[in-house]
């Protein structure tokens, strides 16, 4: 497939991308909201939003691991205006909560990055004018890359990951992959594997290195560590397993299979409090009625704050407060594993020194997942009869739940250092 083609197609999908918001909307009113951001139509001044770096981090993962480097980039060089675009609601409600601060609401800006559309993209680049994007990960737009091309935007693609099955798909569009891939300037890959995949699309071996993943280098929020730990006294000893960031895939949620197995841990652990924090808000509700209607008496931190002696289960219906819940337990669900997603951020867990099981889906957090299950801060299960299994036997035994924590957190800590070498590749583009 060629651009032409492409972007004939995107013009072609256009109602089918309304009435996408307007269905997410449903769930999620803020889908509603900011349209014209969207397909770049904007109505101030270009020559007022001119910004040095413009980053994009489509959604939440993408967003926390951007900002120790923004927050980098800004203590060591002050003057630098920075632009950080998002695709989603909860992505932009991070960017606010986290860099739209008073300390810096004059030198960091955001909006919703404009749809694919050739004029879109060209308008998007007129307004803030970047001498620099960075792209978080691996969202490649062929419009998009080819203006910052043709507009002598330097691009480099950071923290970049590609999976086996991602790679397959980009196969069925080679030719213009490989156009993407050659128009960016710099690529610094997570793992060897993702270096490798990325060259084997067509990725000139010079331009890629191997920086490791800028999610190690995550900073803990203490204020909300701090806070768990005080409402965790009240629980008087009384074990909490977190089930994190699940999901829902083609019709399956991924909290029955959770609530099945904490059900057989009731058996035997009768007073164990689950901490269940789905990963998207437009499904909160959702998820409190499916564990409701079968019979679990619930707490939502959005109305009674924290479990009580009588609650087997707090539903964590609130954003941005993934420490507070991680610093609530001893063990450490992540979803997305035990439905074909390809799992959620691993690494909060692990960092907080907490033991992590997933389920079989990992492709997401591939290398990661591997370190952390060989240096036994990590175990994988295949269903949710394993899962219960795993749980009760690390509540069992106390010494081996500890140890396992501790390793997974020296595993974090020996893996950090990607920010570093990132904001070092961004100098080096601008002073070129």
């Amino acid at each position: 497939m060629n651009r032409f083609l492409y972007s004939t197609l995107f013009y072609l999908t256009t109602p089918l991308l309304i009435l996408r918001l307007l269905w997410r909307s449903l769930r999620s009113p803020a889908y509603l909201k900011r349209w014209s951001e969207r397909f770049a139509l904007y109505s101030s001044d270009p020559a007022s939003d001119k910004v040095d770096i413009a980053f994009h981090a489509v959604s939440v993962g993408e967003v926390h691991a951007a900002v120790p480097l923004i927050n980098l980039l800004l203590d060591k060089q002050p003057s630098l205006r920075i632009l950080v675009s998002t695709s989603t609601p909860t992505g932009s409600s991070r960017v606010t909560d986290l860099l739209l601060t008073d300390l810096s609401q004059h030198k960091v800006s955001h909006v919703y990055l404009p749809y694919d559309y050739p004029g879109a993209t060209r308008r998007f680049l007129h307004k803030f004018d970047p001498d620099l994007l960075v792209i978080m990960e691996t969202e490649l737009w062929p419009n998009l890359l080819h203006a910052c091309a043709a507009k002598g935007v330097k691009l480099l693609l950071a923290n970049a990951r590609l999976s086996e099955k991602s790679l397959n798909n980009y196969r069925k569009i080679n030719r213009l992959a490989e156009t993407m891939l050659n128009q960016l300037n710099r690529v610094t890959a997570q793992s060897l594997q993702d270096s490798e995949r990325l060259q084997a699309l067509g990725l000139p071996q010079s331009k890629v290195e191997v920086a490791g993943n800028m999610k190690y280098d995550m900073a803990i929020n203490a204020a909300q560590f701090e806070q768990s730990q005080q409402d965790k006294k009240n629980f008087n000893g009384r074990p909490v397993l977190i089930a994190a960031s699940t999901r829902a895939v083609d019709g399956v949620q991924e909290e029955t299979k959770v609530l099945q197995a904490y059900q057989q841990l009731l058996n035997s652990c009768p007073n164990l409090l689950l901490v269940l924090v789905p990963r998207h808000p437009e499904r909160f509700n959702t998820v409190y009625e499916l564990a409701s209607k079968q019979g679990f008496s619930i707490a939502r931190r959005s109305n009674e704050g924290v479990a009580d002696a009588g609650h087997q289960i707090l539903l964590g219906d609130s954003m941005g407060e993934m420490h507070y819940y991680f610093g609530l337990a001893d063990i450490a669900f992540v979803g997305g594993s035990l439905v074909p997603s390809g799992c959620q951020n691993i690494i909060e867990p692990a960092a907080l020194g907490l033991p992590v099981i997933t389920g079989p889906s990992l492709f997401n957090f591939q290398s990661v997942s591997d370190q952390l299950i060989q240096a036994g801060g990590l175990i994988k299960v295949a269903n949710e009869n394993e899962f219960a299994a795993t749980v009760q036997d690390l509540l069992e035994n106390s010494e081996a739940r500890l140890a396992m924590g501790k390793a997974a957190q020296v595993s974090v800590q020996t893996n950090q250092g990607a920010t570093t070498r990132n904001f070092q590749v961004i100098n080096e583009l601008l002073s070129t």
